[in-house]
């Protein structure tokens, strides 16, 4: 899905950039502070989608994340849920998605250090340990991701989202090269130390913002992400979130998120969404009856409140020609109209060792799948 999602934007925002030019370019300042000509798609892939300029810049705290957060499914959750989370606050259909350019790398490794607690020296190793586990390192990254209007030829900053990952494990060593350890954190600890952490970095953006005249005080959106442990085959979730309004200094009301990533087949999914459960079951047997290269699938199911909002599905398997992927695609793409719902979003890759060989995907809604076997 991932693959022909991003072959679907590539087109679209080439064609956004080679139609209605003198509409689309506006004047950008880069990172230098040159002007430079920039474009502004004119479609996006979904009402809740933002559009993107062209040429796209990256962040100004580009490759730290992958330094702070080691599993690959929690990067891509805090991105893209922040900026899910992000469209109750501004609005993708009057503004532009552009990567933070005001906190760098320094400032991101800055806050992380000063914002986490210090652990003292100590000589025996049971009080190292004990030091640790008193002073755990919770925050593990900020991420900001900027909202623009556009202003007849121009575009201006009109808004912040701050996406502040914080672990639930802490992995910690007494000594270089000695063993890991390991120190389960609460989310109650969690949560404290994030609201906490929340209002340090609201001074911080408030500040690298306030040499942009007239937008000192723009309206930022703080979400807090509670990564999964490293292992984790699914991604951990946002749980709490703030909305600072235009002209405010200080953090008013959180609002609680009830979302998480469930893996499919597991015990938890069994025992808590066991409907869903079943019907994972019965799609896999079935594969498994008819085809005896598969080798078991795993799935991912979103859940808010509840209520299951995507399922995301991978099928591994050995093929030996085209004729066998036309054919298992085919028989997964039955099976999808028979067994599962639609009034979720539903994504399923098969794969090889050669990579995504098709897709079947399916919008909350819509009575038939969409699919795409790669050549």
């Amino acid at each position: 899905m991932k693959r022909l999602m991003i072959i679907l934007s590539c087109l679209l925002l080439f064609l956004a950039s080679c139609s209605s030019k003198k509409e689309e370019e506006i004047v950008q300042p880069d990172n230098e502070g040159e002007q430079e000509i920039s474009v502004i798609p004119n479609y996006s892939l979904s009402e809740n989608q933002y559009k993107i300029m062209l040429p796209y810049r990256p962040s100004a705290a580009r490759g730290a994340i992958t330094n702070q957060i080691s599993n690959r499914v929690d990067i891509n959750e805090l991105e893209e849920g922040l900026r899910r989370h992000s469209t109750d606050m501004f609005d993708p259909k009057k503004y532009v998605f552009e990567e933070g350019q005001y906190l760098s790398t320094e400032a991101v490794y800055d806050l992380i250090d000063s914002l986490n607690p210090k652990v003292k020296e100590k000589k025996k190793k049971e009080d190292k340990i004990k030091e640790h586990r008193n002073n755990p390192r919770v925050f593990s990254h900020v991420l900001e991701q900027n909202f623009l209007e556009r202003k007849d030829d121009s575009v201006e900053l009109v808004g912040v989202s701050i996406g502040i990952s914080l672990k639930s494990v802490y992995k910690f060593q007494t000594e270089i090269g000695g063993p890991d350890y390991y120190e389960d954190i609460s989310k109650d600890e969690m949560l404290k130390e994030g609201k906490k952490i929340a209002e340090k970095v609201l001074d911080e953006v408030r500040q690298q913002v306030y040499d942009q005249e007239g937008i000192e005080d723009i309206p930022v959106m703080i979400a807090l992400f509670r990564e999964e442990e490293q292992s984790s085959p699914v991604p951990g979730s946002f749980v709490a979130k703030t909305e600072v309004k235009q002209g405010d200094k200080k953090i008013g009301k959180w609002e609680t998120l009830d979302e998480e990533h469930v893996m499919f087949p597991s015990n938890k999914a069994k025992d808590k969404y066991y409907e869903d459960y079943q019907k994972f079951k019965e799609f896999s047997d079935k594969l498994e009856e008819y085809f005896p290269n598969y080798v078991g699938i795993v799935g991912n199911g979103f859940y808010v409140k509840k209520n299951l909002n995507r399922m995301s599905i991978d099928v591994p398997i050995e093929f030996y020609g085209q004729g066998e992927i036309v054919g298992f695609t085919q028989y997964a793409y039955g099976l999808v109209k028979e067994i599962f719902p639609n009034h979720y979003d539903f994504e399923l890759e098969v794969t090889s060792a050669d990579g995504v060989e098709s897709v079947i995907f399916r919008q909350a809604g819509d009575e038939d799948p969409t699919v795409h076997i790669f050549n």
